[in-house]
């Protein structure tokens, strides 16, 4: 299943006639970001160091990116205010758990990084397009 399809496929969207893109893979991204960081956090737990701060940012960045594809899938009315302030919430706490994990030499961790480098990317995309329609809004 496509997020991006679901999207397209939401009645507001069809009735514009445009789908954004960038913020789909955004959502996309954001939801595996959420599970990876969740994930990483669980494994870091099972690590012989003391990883309190890497468990930490990983689970704040999960719960960020949990709230940025909810709120960003919600098609219904206008919310672009509030997807660009999520969006750029989103950006921080990637940006956060990234320098974070990249500290660690462990699987997990480096791909947790990764992840988090690739929802931010995508979320700045994203942010980006919402910020060109609002200024040809205005």
């Amino acid at each position: 299943m496509s997020i991006q399809k679901m999207i397209s496929e939401h009645p507001d969207v069809v009735r514009s006639g445009y789908v954004n893109e960038p913020l789909g893979e955004a959502v996309k991204h954001a939801m595996y970001c959420a599970a990876i960081c969740n994930s990483c956090a669980d494994a870091c737990l099972a690590e012989p160091m003391d990883m309190h701060q890497c468990i930490r940012l990983c689970l704040d960045c999960a719960d960020v990116c949990t709230a940025t594809y909810r709120i960003a899938t919600r098609r219904t009315g206008g919310d672009r205010e509030l997807i660009r302030a999520q969006l750029a919430v989103c950006i921080k706490a990637c940006e956060l758990c990234e320098a974070e994990c990249a500290r660690h030499d462990n699987a997990h961790c480096r791909r947790c990084a990764q992840m988090c480098r690739e929802c931010a990317d995508d979320c700045r995309a994203a942010l980006e397009t919402l910020n060109e329609e609002a200024h040809a809004a205005a």
